[in-house]
């Protein structure tokens, strides 16, 4: 999932000072997994700006749709942001400009700060696994991505700086190419590790990027 945290909430206030009738627009997907946009969070931010700017004619309200990155629900906000001076989107980055696209006319502000493609490790926390880089890996590395978890990105490793399974980076962090290893091991298939890894193909990292399935729009 996409793993967010909420803005420092001085800069929120900063970003909103200047309008008196503000839409906190959730997301019930992502965000709201980890903590940061969903249905609770828009609601409480709503109440945080209205105790903020109490002293002066200001209005807030919160709605929260199931995801932001999809026009079929930012639809369902038409009538909201109409009746806004501006909207704070706690959605991802990819939502928040898809709903600034979508309404041209109101200005959008990120009430998040997007980090990473991740997981969830334990409660209240998140950790990073994927780098969206479009040539995908885990085939040759035993499912732990070398490009996200080993500190240098290497396609080949160990370099010479590991100890005790530890990267040389950092004495808290495992070796992401010492645990490929192992899991190859575990599942003898070190052999696949006899092939170099040519290295990453730059030109596929669009920006921004695309992806267009044809198939699926003769489907449709």
């Amino acid at each position: 999932m996409i793993v967010a945290k909420p803005k420092p909430f001085p800069e929120v206030v900063e970003m909103l000072k200047y309008f008196s009738k503000v839409l906190v627009a959730g997301c019930g997907t992502c965000v709201a997994v980890c903590l940061a946009g969903g249905e609770k969070e828009a609601g409480l931010m709503a109440t945080q700006l209205g105790l903020v700017f109490r002293d002066r004619d200001f209005k807030t309200s919160a709605v929260t749709v199931e995801r932001q990155c999809d026009r079929e629900f930012l639809a369902l906000l038409k009538e909201h942001v109409a009746q806004a001076d501006a909207v704070l989107s706690l959605a991802c980055g990819a939502g928040i400009q898809f709903l600034a696209e979508m309404y041209p006319e109101k200005p959008v502000f990120p009430g998040v700060d997007t980090s990473f493609i991740g997981v969830n490790e334990g409660a209240g926390v998140w950790g990073e696994r994927c780098r969206a880089c479009n040539q995908c890996y885990l085939a040759l590395t035993g499912g732990i991505c070398p490009v996200t978890m080993c500190a240098k990105g290497l396609l080949n490793g160990p370099c010479g700086g590991p100890s005790k399974g530890k990267c040389e980076t950092s004495p808290d962090r495992d070796c992401a190419w010492v645990q490929i290893i192992d899991r190859l091991k575990s599942q003898s298939r070190l052999d696949i590790l006899s092939k170099i890894t040519p290295p990453r193909n730059y030109s596929l990292d669009e920006n921004p990027a695309k992806l267009v399935r044809e198939d699926y729009q003769k489907r449709f």
